[in-house]
């Protein structure tokens, strides 16, 4: 670790410390008492006894391998991890901070018995800083790093808020609230009426004057795992309709001739598509303009809209919204997994203002639904930059760079030698699973 303070020295973790290995604790006792049990990915239950006490740091060794956690409390760290639990001469939060940095498991190369190897995480090269310094490193680090849990969490509810939001506005939209304002002011210059006749239509209504307009995917014996192929023309499948995504790696294909013969469950751009199964269904998305001509899949139905019956943006804002997918849900049928019959599908009601309303409420709705998109965009862009700033002010703090240095702290050599004089007039141990320390 080149560049650290004067005070500092350069070790191996494994000059330090020593990892315990944690015990095996059956799942059907850990589920009671006082005390934390941890697994390689955090707490895993509770117990009436305890392993370790506290301050404890536990490593992911199998499962979640180089997972850092810390407990204030005593605990019981099962068989997948190490554990730490005396600091006779380290402060215990800065071990907990320093293990983090060291991204453990990166040292995780195995395949075939994926794990964390001790030796591998003893030979790492690290800067010891002075026992005071220590401390005031770790005391930084609490406080900065809990201020951008703090941001964190704020950040990560947003997403939760702008899908309410989403659905707030297309509720306002499918119920006319949205273009209240709009039809007072236009009963005022005389062009309609406040009311403005909505009416209702059926889903067959809606849909375009031809054959197979409003269609479900072919029946398993008429598209089979057999006729997939690599390129061609592309399937469409409920995952996509449910990503809003199409065309990616995981996309099948059939050849120009099945096309041909599954004609009746063809779509092209513009169509509105729906899953007509999961858990729930309802889920709808629009076929892109620039995607080529496709065959949805089982369980997907197509809707080609009728403009002039009801706009196509409108429809799909409709099915979007929450009083849609309700109806959905009421049609739906089954134990293992939810499924709609086409033929209860069509029967689904949409409330259809004036073709000038429609046109209102999808510039509106647009309007108001891509700037929920780019907040968005804005708040992953945030997400990824605060993940960043916890790696930055961890790297900051193990240069040495978070907090001034006490030139009245003794150096870390002195404490190096501590250390190696301890281990030399301890009882004599190896470095299996009976025993560690660390200090």
């Amino acid at each position: 670790m080149s560049g650290s303070p004067a005070s500092w020295s350069l070790v191996k973790l494994g000059d330090i410390s020593e990892f315990k290995y944690g015990k095996a604790l059956p799942a059907s006792v850990r589920d009671g008492g006082e005390f934390p049990v941890y697994g390689s990915n955090g707490i895993v239950g509770q117990h009436s006894t305890w392993l370790s006490v506290a301050p404890t740091i536990i490593i992911g060794r199998k499962g979640s391998v180089g997972e850092v956690c810390f407990s204030d409390k005593n605990c019981s760290p099962i068989d997948t991890t190490y554990y730490v639990d005396s600091f006779k001469f380290l402060e215990p939060k800065f071990c907990f901070y320093l293990l983090k940095t060291l991204r453990l498991g990166d040292l995780n190369k195995s395949t075939a018995i994926p794990g964390l190897n001790r030796q591998d995480a003893y030979d790492l090269e690290i800067g010891l800083p002075p026992l005071a310094e220590q401390t005031r490193i770790a005391t930084k680090l609490d406080e900065l790093l809990a201020q951008v849990d703090t941001l964190k969490a704020r950040i990560d509810g947003i997403p939760v808020l702008l899908k309410r939001f989403r659905q707030s506005v297309l509720a306002a939209a499918v119920s006319g609230k949205l273009t209240e304002e709009w039809r007072t002011k236009k009963a005022s210059e005389g062009t309609t009426s406040p009311n403005n006749d909505w009416k209702t239509i059926r889903i067959d209504q809606a849909s375009a004057d031809e054959k197979y307009s409003l269609a479900i995917g072919p029946f398993g014996s008429n598209l089979k795992v057999s006729d997939y192929r690599d390129d061609g023309k592309p399937l469409v499948f409920v995952r996509e309709i449910r990503a809003g995504c199409f065309g990616d790696k995981k996309t099948k294909f059939i050849t120009p001739e099945k096309f041909d013969e599954l004609s009746a469950h063809q779509i092209s751009a513009g169509d509105i598509l729906v899953t007509k199964m999961g858990d729930p269904p309802g889920d709808v998305a629009i076929y892109p303009a620039t995607a080529p001509d496709a065959v949805i899949t089982a369980d997907c139905i197509k809707l080609r809209v009728n403009e002039s019956v009801i706009l196509r943006e409108y429809a799909y804002y409709q099915m979007k919204s929450n009083f849609f997918r309700q109806k959905v849900q009421e049609i739906s049928a089954g134990v293992a997994q939810q499924k709609v019959s086409l033929g209860n599908f069509r029967e689904i009601t949409l409330l259809v203002p004036s073709r000038e309303e429609q046109r209102e409420i999808v510039r509106h709705v647009g309007e108001l639904l891509a700037f929920a998109d780019q907040l968005e965009a804005r708040v992953k862009a945030a997400q990824v930059r605060i993940d960043g700033l916890t790696q930055s002010i961890l790297a900051k703090a193990f240069r040495g760079e978070l907090v001034p240095q006490d030139p009245n702290d003794e150096p870390a050599g002195f404490l190096l030698e501590r250390i190696k004089a301890q281990r030399a007039t301890a009882p004599g141990t190896k470095r299996g699973r009976q025993a560690a320390t660390l200090g």
